[in-house]
């Protein structure tokens, strides 16, 4: 009897505020294979993320083999990946190129605990594609977009990783939506302007309406490089 193939979760398009604040993972079953997601501090579980930003750095800070981190400003902070033997694709890719550039990344969140107890959130790269400048500013225009639509769903009643949000941390989602704003703004004073009036103009809409039945497989969080 064949088995269908398992499907791909959704890429979540967040930035690198939020990303970084993401240190709570859980899964919603006992398998031991069953999927491990980032609780987003905006109230979304996310297995997956999509970012784009500027490769400022990169390093092979392995020992015994390659083991490449690459530093990734977005406007809003910093995302590091981390890529050795078991992404070799994007380990290779890490190699090659040149920084500065921008780049596309698809990856999976992963923490980990230093001795303090402070929690370190990193991506363990799927993909890393070179991009243009015009990708780069979609892809900011989009996950403002995005990240204020999950604020604005934040209170909705039927919203289950929101309360959970609430529960794990202790942080104010507006905090994200204002990043989100400020990020527009990076781009309206860019040659993103036009780009960025609509995105705005999409936000203020989605900010007025009820949110609450956004549906989860929406393929916003799939790449578009």
């Amino acid at each position: 009897m064949s088995q269908s193939a398992p499907t791909r979760e959704v890429a979540r398009r967040v930035f690198a505020s939020e990303f970084n604040d993401a240190g709570y993972t859980f899964t919603e079953s006992d398998d031991e294979r069953a999927p491990v997601y980032a609780l987003l501090p905006t109230g979304e579980s996310s297995n997956r993320v999509f970012f784009v930003g500027t490769l400022t750095e990169k390093e092979d800070v392995g020992e015994d083999s390659e083991y490449w981190r690459g530093r990734i400003v977005d406007p809003t902070g910093t995302f590091f990946v981390y890529a050795g033997q078991y992404q070799p694709e994007a380990a290779s890719k890490l190699r090659d190129l040149e920084a500065p550039a921008y780049v596309a990344v698809v990856g999976k969140p992963r923490t980990y605990e230093t001795d303090d107890g402070t929690v370190r959130v990193s991506v363990r790269p799927e993909s890393i594609t070179e991009v243009d400048a015009a990708t780069r500013d979609r892809w900011v225009a989009e996950t403002a977009t995005r990240t204020i639509e999950r604020v604005a769903a934040f209170d909705d009643e039927g919203n289950e990783y929101a309360r959970m949000a609430r529960e794990e941390y202790d942080l104010d989602p507006q905090t994200y939506k204002a990043a989100a704003l400020s990020a527009l703004e990076d781009l309206d004073e860019g040659d993103g302007d036009e780009l960025a009036g609509d995105a705005a103009e999409l936000a203020g809409d989605a900010a007025d309406e009820d949110l609450g039945d956004v549906d989860p497989t929406d393929p916003a969080g799939t790449p578009e490089p």
